[in-house]
């Protein structure tokens, strides 16, 4: 996989907003949104921090929400498509593996745990049936890869949603590589070339970073198991007010210094 598609970057920016966790709220992003049009000037970037998926009762209108706000920035002057970064987070990542489930090795076990944190939400979005999923796991490849596909075709058909989600990014930074944008985390003892699962799962490392990651003046990420709002130390920062989990979404913007100047909460 080329560079280019697993990272996203922002050119270009003089500040950059950071949007948290969704976690399926779409009102909240709305309100995010409107904030938004008054605050972001001449220069700003914008990065969504994944989890748009899971846990909350608009996962439909919150990639709607997403989307319609998409076509408003990039139709401003000097903005591009390329101004707008959507990361991948665990939730994310979780569909995409319920939708390949015939090639886990346990996928009874495999869907249970996802089921428990948050997939449910995003099945039932899309029509589906918890019960149906559990009877084609049991029922071997086969029947998993007829409902996974009717799966699938059930994002296909809502406008865009699915290209969105073939179009995420594992993190994202600022061109002159002073400010990187991940979800939950990252593994301070690999390059960024060979980042995985640290960046959507999280790692305790983060938290006791002592020294600046590959080069970057700050690494922000939008999720936190504990929910416990904003954390600025001294090269990370965290930005999840726990949307999704009864708390409000967040959204902080960053200078190239890696300075947070503005904070939306909603």
């Amino acid at each position: 996989m080329k560079a280019s598609e697993k990272f996203a970057v922002l050119k270009a920016g003089r500040r950059v907003w950071a949007v948290a966790s969704i976690h399926g709220e779409a009102d909240r992003l709305r309100r995010v949104h409107e904030a938004l049009v008054e605050r972001f000037i001449p220069g700003d970037r914008l990065a969504y921090l994944g989890n748009y998926l899971g846990h909350g009762a608009q996962i439909r209108e919150t990639l709607d929400e997403l989307l319609r706000f998409r076509r408003i920035l990039i139709a401003a002057p000097r903005m591009f498509a390329s101004d707008v970064a959507y990361l991948r987070g665990g939730q994310e990542e979780m569909w995409q593996k319920l939708l390949q489930l015939q090639f886990a090795p346990n996928p009874r076990e495999v869907l249970g745990w996802m089921l428990q944190n948050g997939v449910e939400a995003t099945l039932k979005a899309y029509g589906g049936d918890p019960q149906q999923a559990v009877a084609a796991a049991r029922d071997g490849a086969l029947s998993i890869t007829r409902w996974a596909n009717q799966m699938r075709g059930a994002m296909q058909a809502a406008g865009g949603h699915y290209a969105l989600m073939s179009a995420l990014r594992r993190a994202a930074y600022t061109a002159d590589e002073t400010l990187l944008f991940v979800s939950a985390g990252i593994d301070p003892e690999r390059p960024l070339s060979a980042q995985a699962d640290a960046l959507w799962w999280g790692s305790s490392a983060f938290v006791r970073l002592e020294k600046p990651y590959g080069g970057f003046r700050r690494v922000v990420r939008g999720y936190d198991r504990g929910h416990g709002g904003l954390k600025i130390d001294r090269f990370t920062a965290t930005v999840d007010g726990g949307a999704g989990f009864g708390g409000p979404l967040l959204a902080g913007c960053f200078d190239l210094a890696g300075e947070l100047v503005d904070m939306i909460e909603a």
